[in-house]
Formats: C-alpha cells, sequence, structure tokens
C-alpha cells in the first residue's frame, strides 16, 4: 500500500521540526521527542485509515463430518495461493471466520488429521455481504502413506454423497453470473450436458424426457413447481422461478438413478435449499429491473445470539408499469407476478435446531385477442396462486446419529378462463379451477456406523386434497366452438406413503458403493411400487474415476388425471386406476481431473420406461403431453427408450475467465397404444452449449468487477405431428395426420444469451448495474398451431422471444 500524499506531507513537516529543535538547546530535546512521538502516532493512524480505504469482506462459515453431520473443530480453513498465508482455525462448534479479505475471488481449502482435504473454489468476497460456507469433509480410511489423497474439489461432485453419477451442484452465483441463467436456477440447469429448454419457458426437459417427470424439491421434501405462471406455456415449465437467488443455497441437480431418498420421480430431482440468514450482522439487498422489483434482509433476531431471518419479496416490473400507465402498457401490464420468500433459522443448546420456511406466489396474466385472420377474438385469463411452508428439526442423537424431520404444506389454485366472440355472441370455451393441498410428514434417521458405513432410513407420508372442476368444448381452437363439457369433477383426499433405507459403503479411499430400496403405496389408486437404488463409484487413479449406477424410479400422476369422463363414459372416471409409470436407470460416468482447474467429465445412459400412460388414437402419450389438461381415457400400455452420451469439460473461474462446454448426442423414442415405435416431441437429437467469461479488476484498489459472459447453445428442433390438410380444411380447423406421428422436425436452434455487469464495492456498501439478455439471435419457438382463415389453411404458430432484463441492484 503507498502512503497517500497528505501522510508524506506530515513526514516533511516532522522532518522539518526536529532540525529546527536540534538547534536549541538540551533542554528543548525532551520536548521534540514527546512532538516526535505524537506524529508518528498520527502517521500511523492515517496509514491504517488508507488502509480500510480499500473495501474488504469476510467468508465464515462451518466443517463438518460429511456422513455424520458432526462439526469439526479445530480444522485448518487457508486461502490458497495467499502470500503471506491467510487461515485460521475451526473452533470447539466447528465455525470459523477469515476477516479483512479484500474483495475478489478465493479458493478455500480445509485440511484436518484423518480427513481428505477439501477445496471450495470461485469463493466471491464483497464489501457488502458476508460469505458463508458449509464445507463438508470425507473421513480418510486409509493410513496416510498408503495413498497420495486428491482434495475433493466442491463442483466436481453434488451435496448429497450418496449420488455417485449423473448428478451435479448448482451453485445460485453461477446462476447469477452465467449468461442465459437470468438469476434463475431453472434455466441455469440448461447449460448441463443432458438438459435441454427453450427461451419463453424454463422448462427442463431431462435425456429427451418430458419436463413434467422432473421433481421439484425444497429443504428435502417434494414441492409444486415453484415457477410463475407453471403450466401455462407447456406442462412442468414456467416463465421465471418464483424463489430468488437471494434466497437460494448451493443445491443439487440430479438427472439419473438417483439415490433411495427420491421417489414420485421419472427423469430428475431438483433439490433447492434456501440458506440461512446472516445471524452476526444485518444485510440488505435492493434491486430494480425489467423483469421486477425486489427487496432483500437478513440478519439475526437478537445481536449476539444464533437465530436468523432470511426473506425475499418481489413485484413485477410490468404490473407496475400497468398500473402507472396502462395506455402505454398495453396487453404487457396484464403480466403481473409476485412472490415472498422466507426463512428463520433457531439453533438451541440441547434441543437441535429448528427452521421455519416458505415461499408463495400470486400471477395472472390477462391478453385481449384481435387476429381476424384465425378468428381469434377474444380474451384469455390464467390466475395462478402457490404456496409452501414448513417447519423442519434436526437433533443429534450422539455423536453418530441425527434425525431430521419436518411437516410441511404445498397449495395451488389455477383458474383459466377463455373466451372467444363469434357473430357478435361470447363463447366461454374453456373454464377450469383446480384446487390443491398437500401436507407432508417427512422424517429420516442418519447413522454413520463407522468410517466405512452410514446408513440413511426415513419414511414420508403425504395427504393429498383436491378440488377440482374443468370445462371444456371439445376443439377449444374451433370456430364455431360448440358447448362445454365436464372433463373433470371431483374433490377429496387421498394417501400417499413411501419409505426407504439406503447404505454407503467404503470399502477403501478409491471404492465406494451404495445401495438402496424406496417403496410407494397411494391409496387413490391403491397400488404399490418397490424400487432398487445401487450405484459404484472408483477412484482408480488420483485424477481418473469411473463410475456406475442403476435405479427403478416410478411416478403418479397429476390428481386431475385420475377424474377424467369422457362423452362416451359419462360420469364414469375412466383413469382412477391408472398405475404408476415407471423407468429403469442405468449410466455410467467418467471423470478426469485434467489439472487443477480443468475438468471433464462423460456420461453414457440408457432409460428403459414402462407402463407409461397413452391413449387417445394410439400415438397419444404422457411423454409428450404439453397442455395442463387432460381429456384422454389412458393405459398403462406405452413405453419409452432414451439413450445417448453426455460431455462436459469445464474450466474453473481462475486467472479472471472460465468456460463450460457441454454436448449430448441422444435418442429419445416411444410407443403409444398402438404399439409402434416413434420419436418423441423433444427427441432433439443433440445438444451443444458453450458458455464462458471473463472478469477485469477495476477502480484505484482493484475493488470493483466487470464482469462479461457469453452462451451459445445448438440444439435439433422439436419433432411435431403434420397436418392432416384436406381434413383440415374440410372441417375448418386443426386436424393432424396421426399416421405420421411426430415424424416432422423443426430446423435447430441457435440461441445466444450474453451478461455484463459492473459492481463497485465500498466500504459495507456494493452496486451493480446489470445487463442480460436472453435469445439475441432471436431465434423462433413453436408456439402452437391454428388455422388460417384467411388463406383457409393450418398453419404453425412460430414466434420469437428475446427477454432483456436491465438493473441496478445495491447492497448494504
Amino acid at each position: 500500500m503507498i502512503i497517500p500524499g497528505f501522510c508524506h506531507r506530515f513526514l516533511v513537516l516532522l522532518l522539518f521540526e526536529i532540525f529546527m529543535v536540534r538547534t536549541k538547546n538540551i533542554y528543548e530535546e525532551v520536548k521534540m521527542k514527546q512532538i516526535a512521538k505524537k506524529y508518528i502516532v498520527l502517521i500511523a493512524l492515517l496509514y491504517s485509515i488508507s488502509l480500510v480505504a480499500q473495501p474488504v469482506g469476510s467468508i465464515c462459515g462451518i466443517v463438518t463430518d460429511g456422513a455424520s453431520g458432526q462439526a469439526l473443530p479445530y480444522v485448518s480453513v487457508v486461502v490458497l495461493n495467499s502470500n503471506p498465508v491467510i487461515g485460521t482455525t475451526t473452533d470447539e462448534n466447528g465455525n470459523f471466520t477469515l476477516s479483512n479479505l479484500p474483495v475478489g475471488r478465493y479458493d478455500i481449502q480445509s485440511s484436518f488429521v484423518g480427513y481428505e482435504p477439501s477445496v471450495f473454489r470461485e469463493i466471491l468476497v464483497s464489501s457488502a455481504r458476508e460469505v458463508f460456507l458449509a464445507i463438508v469433509m470425507r473421513e480418510n480410511i486409509q493410513l496416510l502413506d498408503e495413498i497420495v489423497v486428491r482434495p475433493r474439489v466442491n463442483k466436481e461432485a453434488p451435496l448429497n454423497e450418496m449420488a455417485l453419477a449423473g448428478a451435479r451442484m448448482l451453485s445460485v452465483e453461477e446462476a447469477s453470473r452465467y449468461a442465459g441463467g437470468f438469476d434463475d436456477p431453472a434455466r441455469l440447469t440448461t447449460a448441463f450436458a443432458g438438459v435441454a429448454g427453450g427461451v419463453s419457458s424454463n422448462a427442463i426437459s431431462i435425456r429427451g424426457n418430458s419436463p413434467q417427470f422432473l421433481q421439484w424439491r425444497l429443504e428435502n421434501v417434494e414441492a409444486v413447481n415453484p415457477t410463475h405462471f407453471s403450466d401455462v406455456s407447456g406442462v412442468g415449465g414456467g416463465i421465471l422461478t418464483a424463489l430468488s437467488a437471494q434466497m437460494l443455497g448451493n443445491s443439487d441437480f440430479l438427472m439419473s438413478a438417483f439415490p433411495a431418498e427420491f421417489g414420485n420421480a421419472l427423469s430428475g430431482i431438483f433439490d433447492m435449499q434456501l440458506r440461512n440468514g446472516n445471524n452476526q450482522n444485518y444485510e440488505h439487498t435492493a434491486q430494480i429491473g425489467t423483469l421486477g422489483v425486489e427487496f432483500a434482509s437478513e440478519g439475526p433476531f437478537k445481536k449476539g445470539g444464533k437465530a436468523s431471518y432470511l426473506f425475499n419479496y418481489r413485484y413485477s416490473s410490468l404490473a407496475l408499469v400497468g398500473d402507472l400507465f396502462p395506455d402505454w402498457a398495453g396487453d404487457a401490464g396484464g403480466i403481473r407476478y409476485q412472490d415472498l420468500a422466507f426463512k428463520m433459522n433457531f439453533p438451541t443448546q440441547r434441543a437441535g435446531i429448528f427452521s421455519v420456511y416458505g415461499f408463495g406466489t400470486k400471477d395472472h396474466f390477462g391478453q385481449h385477442n384481435d387476429t381476424p385472420d384465425y378468428k381469434e377474438l377474444g380474451k384469455d385469463d390464467f390466475w395462478q396462486t402457490k404456496g409452501v411452508g414448513g417447519v423442519e428439526h434436526k437433533i443429534f442423537l450422539g455423536e453418530k446419529t441425527y434425525l431430521k424431520s419436518s411437516l410441511s404444506a404445498n397449495y395451488s389454485l389455477n383458474e383459466v378462463e377463455v373466451n372467444r366472440f363469434y357473430n357478435d355472441i361470447d363463447n366461454r370455451t374453456i373454464d377450469m379451477k383446480n384446487t390443491n393441498w398437500n401436507v407432508a410428514f417427512n422424517s429420516f434417521l442418519n447413522t454413520k456406523f463407522n468410517s466405512k458405513h452410514t446408513n440413511r432410513t426415513g419414511v414420508t407420508v403425504i395427504g393429498l386434497f383436491y378440488d377440482l372442476d374443468y370445462w371444456l368444448v371439445e376443439d377449444p381452437y374451433r370456430i364455431p366452438s360448440g358447448e362445454m363439457r365436464n372433463v373433470a369433477k371431483n374433490s377429496g383426499n387421498a394417501m400417499a406413503y413411501s419409505a426407504y433405507s439406503q447404505s454407503s459403503f467404503r470399502l477403501n479411499n478409491c471404492l465406494t458403493a451404495n445401495v438402496g430400496l424406496h417403496g410407494t403405496y397411494f391409496s387413490l389408486n391403491e397400488k404399490a411400487v418397490i424400487e432398487p437404488r445401487a450405484s459404484i463409484r472408483w477412484q482408480a487413479f488420483p485424477k481418473h474415476s469411473f463410475g456406475v449406477a442403476y435405479g427403478k424410479h416410478s411416478r403418479r400422476e397429476n390428481t386431475d388425471y385420475y377424474f377424467v369422463k369422457t362423452p362416451l363414459t359419462g360420469d364414469k372416471l375412466v383413469n382412477q386406476n391408472l398405475d404408476f409409470a415407471k423407468v429403469h436407470h442405468f449410466v455410467l460416468s467418467y471423470d478426469w481431473a485434467v489439472s487443477e482447474n480443468l475438468h471433464l467429465k462423460v456420461e453414457p445412459y440408457l432409460q428403459l420406461l414402462y407402463d407409461i400412460p397413452v391413449g387417445g388414437d394410439g400415438t397419444m402419450s404422457i411423454i409428450n403431453h404439453r397442455d395442463f389438461w387432460m381429456l384422454n381415457a389412458l393405459t398403462n400400455e406405452g413405453k419409452g427408450r432414451n439413450f445417448g452420451v453426455d460431455f462436459t469439460l469445464e474450466r474453473y473461474l481462475y486467472n479472471g475467465y472460465y468456460y463450460l462446454i457441454t454436448a449430448s448426442l441422444f435418442e429419445s423414442r416411444y410407443t403409444g397404444s398402438d404399439g409402434v415405435w416413434r420419436n418423441t416431441r423433444l427427441n432433439r437429437n443433440f445438444v451443444v452449449n458453450a458458455l464462458g467469461g471473463k472478469e477485469w479488476k477495476m477502480g484505484r484498489n482493484k475493488q470493483n468487477i466487470l464482469s462479461v459472459n457469453i452462451r451459445t447453445t445448438l440444439q435439433g428442433g422439436e419433432h411435431y405431428t403434420p397436418f392432416d390438410e384436406v381434413a383440415s380444411i374440410a372441417t375448418q380447423s386443426i386436424v393432424y395426420d396421426h399416421s405420421q406421428a411426430y415424424e416432422m422436425q423443426l430446423s435447430p436452434q441457435f440461441i445466444s444469451s450474453f451478461t455484463i455487469s459492473y459492481k463497485i464495492n465500498k466500504n459495507k456498501l456494493a452496486h451493480e448495474f446489470a445487463l442480460k439478455m436472453i435469445n439475441v439471435t432471436n431465434t423462433q419457438e413453436l408456439q402452437g398451431a391454428m388455422f388460417n382463415y384467411r388463406t383457409n389453411r393450418p398453419e404453425l404458430q412460430m414466434g420469437a422471444t428475446a427477454i432483456p432484463n436491465i438493473s441496478y441492484k445495491i447492497e448494504f
């Protein structure tokens, strides 16, 4: 640090005064020494102020044993490549703090006798927020001289140690930084190998599967889809995840052969975790942008205490503009959404840790249609309200066992009204209302019997309460549309029970095997299923590892599917006895740590789906279903087959830049009730992603950060069923040629996105300006099909959605 100019002036004055005093008698020498001491103290003070002027931050956290969950005292925690070495040790409760770190990125390593070293990469320290790390360490079960132990890197493995293949840890910081992430974890996942997505929706298709086959979880419990306007643009997707990056901690994304604790999913698990609020200091964030206005706050309930709170509220900017300038906003002002999320954490001395969490959303979309070519004169309205709330408790029962239990509730309300004007008459074509309550109790016991064997056994009981009433015309897109009929109506409740047990066996430092069993029973259809799971991981060499995993998985359908009525069956519920859809997952994995900052991963896989609900004309399958309602009588006669290989090459952020290249080559096929193998709707055949970014430190003390990130995606187009043009013209409506179901494919899509941000760090204050853009290339997507009455032909409806977000954020 260079001493500021005014400090130099004080040095000159000091030397001058010393010279003058030396010319006086010996009596004045004592006075000279007193003056010199005053100036030295003053210079030291000014110098320390100049040091403080450079913004600094801190990293705190806790270190625990990954198998038992117990805190580890006296662990060494250091900043890698620091000179002189910056480090500390954990206290008796496993807590640590690294203070007064200049803003920037750091790699943190924890070391402890008898444990494998653990490295956390790319930790961003800012001046206004304290970083919290939950470091999990794994016991070294061999003598130190038997093997060279390579540090475990947090980005190379999921948080759940039972997942040995087909899983990845998702960093919330990456969701903010990666182009196309848009602060939305769901959109971030589409950069991962094996995952495909779009622009207008954040639906997640894993390895060719339907987005509705993914299970969302929050705080270890199954939750409703936490996205705004979910299922409107396609079942399983929405526009934007309701859980802001301000709320989420690092989470797991599992894509194949997941551990036995997970049930009711066919394609994957999005296991999201809410972070705890800061229990030492108050921190606040306010942000305004194109997508919304939001405010977050966290801190201790009481200074010096251990309890903390965290909440975030967001309100749609388009709704705000619509309220203030309705004439200017037009239909865009009809896109209204808001969300509130919170978590409160209450550690106790002896009774364990209690937490209370939840989120809620309220959405409305109103649109006026005025397209005479398609006789689209009318108004669409969609209302959606969702909420999740829960109480969680964790208590240690000795040094090697803990019990974790929770009681949670899920609520969702969906209302849809579609009106079409024809011959000056208002015709309602869709009138649907669906209310669902789920109350769940979840509990598991985790026991580390010894360094080689850990077991987790748990149960889940879910009560499902529903009230649904669906009225639709036979063809909502046909003009005139005809009379509405009731296709599903019921209210009542059902129970779902599940139990599991899974064990992890570490035979040595190089070989780990996991086995488990999951069982489920659903009272509504009185069906049960048993699902075995198994996986092995072999660290063949310090930088090379191999894995293999198998899992049988099942899923019950959306509640309203069980209450479909058809015109031929009257009030009979044709789907009430529908069985679980099932799949066998097989996956291999190869990991190569090319260098400290470069990692390669390859995963071939095979998925065999069976007992898939199918119906209709013989080509209809749940695998391809995209509407949020169901009209068909279904049977479990369908099959599916997905196979392919995923590649990931990732350079971690080091020396200011990073990149991630992923590629997926796959085939996704299905059979309907006619037994013919066909392409699935989302059989894109290939997906290639290339993204990267560069950070520059700027400002006098290099305290500010300019970040530029880009992403490009090239993926195959969706498959679709062509029109029967003769029949369509004859009926003046859309008629498909089902003999060629999903034989046609759209052109490949090239999607580009970028993120540019500039963060200004000041003392306990930070400003960030950002420009984020999705689909710069204005790539079109399939949005549906309509009959054009002017040209007298059926047409595919293609549209391009480019989403910009200009935002300003302040942290204090």
